[in-house]
């Protein structure tokens, strides 16, 4: 049996995701309930449930100047913001006492100062939507609370059924087509590796393509997809931009058959991506980068850092991806 009184938020939805209409929020209520474990009964100043949502933007001091590195935390965009009373003053009986909660994230007719951005956890950007129970009980004891977190995603009718047909890039990646140097034998040897590449992508299907190598003098030890977020932030009148690793996936280990098409097949992952943002204050934009890594005695040497980082036996390709949401996205959770 616990000896202390605990309090958890839990939501109606196991998955805890809710969708937004455009600049409204009336179709779908937060539903849940407050659970309260108590080893005794305890008097309490009412129950109350606290709506917060907004986007955190912060800049690191290595991404600014010296004036902004004392300033990195900005003024949060408030999306949605209010307190609801779930029971008046009283007390709470001893064991488990469970709660009912709804509660409209925008009322019909309730003005409108943000749209409902879509749940992301970034770098510099973060887009997060809270509930949190308080239950204040006066000056001699400590108040109760907690916290839970849901997910929103868009909604709106006007969604597509699915991107059609999909933007299917055509790349090709030698050693002039590298902005950096590269090692002799691999710049003079050369080689050839050419593929296509979805850079318009629904958060639900996967990063499709595929790859081939033509051609290679020097022997290939890798072959990876990185997945990278874009994040920028007005500071003032300069705009901050920092580019940051989400995931890597590595699609061929040692060297590959030459003129054999690799598939390429990532999957993305949903808290740490989202459609492609481009607000007013700050945007949030994606890349994909292929890392052709090449033998070489340097590449065992040198400290593993940033993967996409241009190296001497390393051959790098960067295109855009537009991720969006469809209305077939709605219905596969």
């Amino acid at each position: 049996m616990t000896t202390t009184t605990t309090v958890t938020v839990k939501l109606s939805r196991s998955n805890r995701i809710y969708r937004s209409s455009a600049f409204n929020f009336t179709q779908e209520p937060v539903e849940g309930k407050i659970v309260i474990k108590s080893p005794s009964s305890i008097s309490h100043q009412a129950i109350r449930l606290s709506v917060n949502g907004s986007v955190n933007l912060q800049v690191r001091g290595g991404s600014a100047g010296v004036i902004e590195s004392f300033y990195g935390v900005i003024k949060p965009i408030q999306i949605v913001k209010k307190t609801i009373q779930v029971r008046s003053s009283g007390r709470i009986p001893p064991g488990t006492t469970e709660i009912p909660f709804s509660v409209n994230l925008r009322e019909p007719g309730e003005s409108i100062a943000e749209k409902f951005y879509e749940t992301f956890h970034g770098t510099n950007i973060n887009i997060q939507y809270l509930l949190t129970a308080d239950i204040p009980r006066g000056y001699l004891h400590k108040p109760l609370s907690a916290t839970m977190e849901f997910i929103i995603e868009s909604g709106r009718v006007d969604l597509p059924e699915r991107p059609l047909p999909p933007e299917m890039v055509v790349f090709y990646i030698t050693q002039d087509t590298q902005r950096h140097p590269l090692l002799p034998e691999i710049k003079t040897g050369g080689f050839r590796v050419t593929g296509k590449l979805a850079t318009q992508c629904s958060l639900q299907d996967p990063l499709g393509g595929e790859l081939t190598v033509e051609a290679s003098s020097v022997p290939i030890t890798s072959i990876d997809i990185h997945l990278l977020r874009v994040e920028s932030i007005i500071v003032g009148e300069r705009i901050v931009t920092e580019t940051s690793l989400i995931q890597s996936t590595q699609i061929a280990d040692g060297d590959v058959c030459r003129k054999m098409t690799l598939p390429i097949y990532v999957l993305l992952p949903r808290l740490l991506m989202c459609p492609s943002i481009f607000a007013g204050p700050f945007s949030v934009e994606f890349k994909v980068c292929i890392t052709i890594s090449f033998k070489s005695k340097l590449a065992k040497a040198q400290p593993k850092s940033d993967p996409t980082a241009p190296r001497l036996w390393m051959a790098l390709e960067r295109l855009p991806l537009e991720l969006v949401r469809t209305k077939r996205d709605q219905f596969s959770c």
